[in-house]
């Protein structure tokens, strides 16, 4: 029986895609206002790397702590991309019906504007799949955190893909396979993907653990230089001054 038994991959893998229902639940709740889903998201991550570290207490804690201590730049963020989200789309649409219903040498001119909508919205995207769980992991500026995610994006392309194949797979099972599966929804993609992520996520921003351990060799360091760095020189000691002999004076 030690296939069921608490401590059994088995038994792991049932605790955390119930953990990621759970979660999942929690983040569709909180995502209802529609302006809170960045905070949400990243509240979600933020919970499901501490279950794959397995460094999770109660999952809802964890939740709701950095959904609070998230929140402000969470918001921020998702409204900036909102925003550019709904722009890329606005231009997608318009081009492409411009491309449909001109003639003679414009429809080739859309055809290059609306390349260039496709690869900024792939840049967008690319965005998108890293800025929560990269918030959810190390504190920066708004711009920090765009350039950064970016930037990871495209240097770890194939973790990239399987990202984008994690949230896509998940969409398509629920829409046209089984719809019931929405009840893990975007818990189990997250939890996937923090599975994914959390080598690489750890490798860019380093763990508490990490810095705990550098800092007994700094200061063994700064012993060693205060070891070597010379002391104050002693003084000299003061011979006292012998008093001149007068006795070979009276005898003379």
């Amino acid at each position: 029986m030690r296939f069921f038994s608490y401590d059994s991959k088995f038994s792991q893998l049932l605790l955390k895609l119930s953990c990621s229902c759970y979660l999942n639940i929690l983040w569709f709740i909180c995502s209802l206002p529609i302006v809170t889903i960045g905070a949400s998201t990243t509240a979600l991550y933020y919970a499901c790397l501490k279950v794959i570290r397995d460094e999770e207490s109660h999952a809802w804690k964890l939740f709701f702590h950095s959904f609070k201590e998230n929140f402000k730049q969470a918001t921020q963020l998702w409204l900036i991309l909102l925003g550019a989200g709904l722009f890329l789309g606005a231009d997608g649409y318009i081009l492409y019906h411009l491309r449909k219903s001109s003639t003679g040498i414009m429809p080739v001119i859309w055809t290059l504007i609306l390349a260039l909508v496709i690869a900024a919205s792939i840049m967008y995207v690319i965005v998108l799949l890293y800025i929560f769980p990269l918030l959810a992991s190390v504190h920066n500026t708004n711009a920090a955190m765009i350039k950064n995610a970016f930037l990871i994006g495209t240097h770890y392309l194939f973790a990239t893909i399987l990202i984008f194949a994690v949230h896509f797979a998940m969409f398509f099972a629920v829409v046209a396979v089984f719809t019931p599966l929405i009840i893990f929804g975007m818990g189990l993609v997250a939890m996937i993907c923090s599975w994914i992520l959390n080598s690489l996520l750890i490798s860019v921003s380093g763990t508490p653990e990490d810095y705990a351990e550098d800092v007994p060799e700094e200061e063994e360091k700064a012993g060693d230089y205060a070891e070597d760095a010379p002391g104050e020189e002693e003084a000299p000691e003061e011979r006292p001054v012998n008093a001149p002999d007068n006795s070979s004076e009276e005898n003379a």
